[in-house]
């Protein structure tokens, strides 16, 4: 009888080669999920604050001024309760991470508004200021202004 000497399967070097290659791709994957991810809140954000916006204008055909607030206030706060309980809006929005809010302030008379959110992505060109002047505070922050 004759025996045969040969060796089959993989090589130590051939195994750590393979599982070298599938941590680089699945790091990548990942890290191309997470921008995904905070385009996805930034979208929602957006589209919270365009939500917003178009509470807000209906609230003024109805009553021919925006709710008044003149310092910033987060959304969730009594100031814009009126749009949920005028039914102009289900629901007012909460931002997608739970460490932002999104904010609210006016011009005194009701005149004028302007809404913010804090984006995780590249903002747009954001309006400098907001009603008599003052600034939504935050880093990169998406404004809607309505007159």
């Amino acid at each position: 009888m004759k025996f045969k000497n040969s060796q089959e399967g993989f090589t130590l070097i051939e195994l750590l080669v393979v599982i070298a290659i599938i941590g680089i791709l699945s790091s990548v994957v990942l890290a191309s999920m997470n921008t995904a991810r905070k385009k996805a809140r930034d979208a929602r954000r957006q589209a919270d604050l365009k939500s917003l916006q178009l509470a807000l204008e209906s609230y003024y055909d109805t009553n021919s001024a925006y709710p008044v607030q003149t310092t910033e206030v987060d959304v969730s706060s009594s100031t814009l309760g009126g749009l949920t309980s005028g039914g102009y809006i289900t629901a007012l929005p909460d931002d997608p991470s739970s460490s932002q809010n999104y904010r609210y302030i006016s011009a005194s008379g009701g005149s004028a508004y302007c809404l913010g959110a804090n984006l995780e992505g590249t903002p747009p060109t954001p309006a400098d200021t907001c009603p008599s002047g003052t600034k939504v505070s935050g880093g990169s922050v998406d404004y809607m202004v309505g007159q």
